[in-house]
């Protein structure tokens, strides 16, 4: 099994992830091979919270040009993790 912290990335931090915060719901960016059994198990490994459900969506590359080079940027996976009733909030998000 890979390490926890090289499938989650980082946190997405937007006024749409914020307003989900309020239903136990918190957005990450997840590496783009991971599927959602290793997403669950690294946020309860990393967290230590309890993971109900994950919803996972991934985003294609949007192509972008610089001048005359024309080019891909990277695709991403985004996961929206939903915690347990009974969790605590994630305290990296506190504050925020």
């Amino acid at each position: 099994m890979k390490d926890p912290r090289d499938i989650i990335k980082r946190p997405v931090i937007t006024e749409r992830s914020m307003e989900a915060m309020n239903e136990k719901k918190y957005t990450f960016d997840v590496d783009v091979k991971a599927n959602k059994t290793e997403v669950k198990d690294a946020i309860e490994a990393i967290f230590g919270v309890q993971v109900e459900k994950v919803n996972i969506m991934n985003y294609k590359p949007k192509s972008k040009r610089v001048g005359r080079y024309t080019g891909l940027t990277n695709r991403r996976r985004k996961a929206i993790v939903k915690l347990t009733a009974d969790s605590k909030e994630i305290e990296i998000f506190q504050g925020v």
